[in-house]
């Protein structure tokens, strides 16, 4: 688990971290992983998907389960574990050009899932990372996810 930061894309040289995060409908965060900037998207599903601290509902045909996810995510892989655990998966095709027009009745997804890295990035001790071990920063994030969820509850 020593191994967790890598380098980032842009600059070779520099330690960087990477969080994956599943959120429900509302925003709230459900499984967190973290892993190296260098690691693609599409090979932390499996381990964020495990991540769920409880044990999730059986999905059915009259309640559908659905993994929203974003160009990142568009290989086979991420299609067969979604398969897997039961989920009606929403993802956008790598290189296809962006149709703005939603079916009437039909919400946006993806916001959910930034404004729920918005409240992650105002922890000071997330945004910057002080913490050296993965193991802190883990469980600074668990930390916020627990905050963030509380925030969520008090609203309503």
């Amino acid at each position: 688990m020593g191994g967790k930061p890598g380098p980032t894309r842009t600059d070779r040289v520099k330690p960087g971290c990477k969080r994956s995060v599943l959120t429900d409908g509302r925003g709230v965060p459900v499984g967190l992983v973290i892993a190296g900037a260098n690691v693609n998207d599409h090979l932390l599903l499996r381990e964020t998907l495990e991540a769920i601290p409880v044990p999730r509902p059986d999905p059915s045909a009259w309640d559908p389960q659905h993994l929203c996810l974003d160009k990142g995510y568009d290989y086979g892989g991420p299609r067969e574990t979604a398969a897997e655990y039961g989920f009606e998966l929403h993802l956008r095709r790598r290189g296809g050009e962006i149709v703005e027009t939603r079916e009437l009745g039909k919400r946006a997804r993806r916001w959910v899932v930034e404004r729920c890295h918005s409240g992650f990035n105002r922890f000071r001790a997330l945004l910057i990372r002080w913490s050296k071990k993965p193991q802190n920063a883990l469980a600074l994030l668990h930390f916020a996810a627990a905050v963030i969820a509380w925030r969520h509850l008090l609203v309503g």
